[in-house]
């Protein structure tokens, strides 16, 4: 297939398994970004959500997410943009994420490195 021929859009899948070692920090991170977010609502060039629209009430909504969810918190903080800002010849075009708690166990097989759902090599080289 020619270069002509390739699509230029490439989905890349990141996984991440994290431990929330202090839930205090985390959820104190994200009120914090709501809080600069909403301040941002009013300014000229603002990035964050309160510059795209976040009204009052999303904001007490996002407020009582993040305060009884520590997967909402780290979610709120967590930014797509991120992984690929930066890296030359990118643009990001799309991007959604999602956070949940989970049941861990590093021992379990389910949990191998480098293997998707489907059962295939994501690349990594690993089996």
């Amino acid at each position: 297939m020619g270069t002509s021929e390739t699509s230029r859009f490439v989905r890349l899948r990141v996984d991440l398994v994290v431990e929330i070692e202090d839930s205090v920090a985390l959820t104190g991170a994200a009120l914090q970004r709501i809080e600069e977010e909403a301040g941002e609502s009013g300014s000229d060039g603002g990035s964050g959500a309160g510059a795209h629209g976040m009204t009052a009430e999303e904001r007490i909504h996002a407020i009582t997410a993040v305060q009884q969810d520590e997967a909402e918190a780290l979610a709120y903080l967590v930014d797509p943009f991120d992984l690929v800002h930066g890296v030359p010849g990118v643009d990001l075009a799309q991007a959604s994420w999602s956070s949940e708690e989970i049941d861990y166990d590093p021992d379990s097989p389910d949990w191998r490195l480098g293997v998707d759902d489907g059962g295939e090599d994501n690349g990594t080289g690993e089996d």
